[in-house]
């Protein structure tokens, strides 16, 4: 199946990155497909408040093997139809087959959505899982980018890992398999969230020294606003991602001894260190800001507003 027929050429992130940046640095967010009413309102509330910020763009979320892949296709086209934003798809090969994912591909095509983050994606349990291809799909990413590429008019991101992934058998590797993605077609990466600067900044360096070309591509750090301990360990468990033992020892302090932990102090911490994060990032030259949001706008608009960048939400 071909989709190329779906229209004119659509803007892409790199566009709307270069577009915003003439003005201020540019930010974006990622959101969750969500899971219930509830949820969806919530969803909304966020992708409203942000609209008016003006992020370059925003992400929508594909849950481990697949799990959401029905309500992302409908909120990322709800998003296209109903906003000003520029939403991107992402999209995984766990439990998919190549049928499948062309599926995918054209659904995403009949809803106007131009814009795709590929993912290997991490099986049902987590990253530490047993990762296991479909008889009849894709073992790597970088095939995904391929495919994404041949089936029609569409821009292509992919992820990237600052500490590494856990699979990739170290970070000399894990560096070729990204040059690989950005050598296939792939238009820029977003990092899986960190919490060093130093860790997105040598990953820079090593994509750079592999591949200058690539290295030219934009590199957009993940970054989570902390505001409670414990979505952040599991937040962490799910994606492989280290916390800084300094890091945890302020967070674990705020928390306090209680059965329950003082979110307000956390949040505290969690405001002030996204902050500093994004603050050197920007002086580093990160092309663009992206937020982890969980749907929720505050803790973000926070920081944004903290930078100088915004309004306080």
């Amino acid at each position: 199946m071909s989709v190329s027929n779906v229209g004119s050429r659509t803007l892409s992130v790199v566009d709307r990155i270069a577009e915003v940046g003439r003005d201020r640095v540019p930010f974006s967010v990622e959101f969750y497909p969500p899971r219930d009413a509830a949820a969806e309102a919530r969803l909304w509330r966020a992708a409203r408040t942000f609209e008016p910020m003006g992020p370059a763009f925003v992400s929508v979320t594909y849950g481990a093997g697949g799990s959401t892949r029905d309500r992302t296709v409908r909120v990322v086209g709800e998003l296209t139809e109903a906003t000003t934003l520029l939403p991107v798809a992402h999209l995984t090969a766990v439990g998919h087959s190549v049928a499948e994912l062309r599926a995918m591909v054209g659904a995403y095509a009949d809803r106007g959505i131009h814009n795709v983050l590929v993912l290997r994606g991490d099986p049902q349990g987590g990253v530490h899982d047993e990762w296991v291809k479909h008889p009849d799909g894709l073992e790597y990413a970088v095939e995904m980018v391929d495919l994404v590429r041949r089936l029609g008019d569409f821009h292509v991101g992919v992820a990237s890992f600052p500490e590494g992934h856990p699979r990739a058998g170290g970070l000399e590797q894990d560096t070729a398999n990204l040059v690989g993605k950005l050598r296939a077609g792939a238009e820029y990466s977003i990092t899986q969230m960190f919490f060093d600067v130093d860790d997105y900044l040598r990953l820079r360096d090593r994509v750079v020294a592999a591949d200058p070309e690539q290295g030219a591509k934009p590199l957009i750090p993940g970054i989570m606003p902390i505001t409670s301990l414990r979505v952040l360990r599991r937040q962490c468990e799910l994606a492989g991602s280290q916390i800084p033992v300094a890091l945890l020892d302020r967070l674990t302090a705020a928390a306090g001894t209680g059965a329950e932990e003082d979110r307000d102090e956390v949040r505290k911490v969690g405001i002030e260190l996204a902050t500093e994060m994004s603050a050197r990032l920007i002086a580093e030259g990160a092309p663009c800001l992206h937020f982890c949001t969980l749907n929720f706008a505050r803790a973000t608009g926070e920081v944004l507003a903290n930078l100088g960048m915004m309004a306080r939400v």
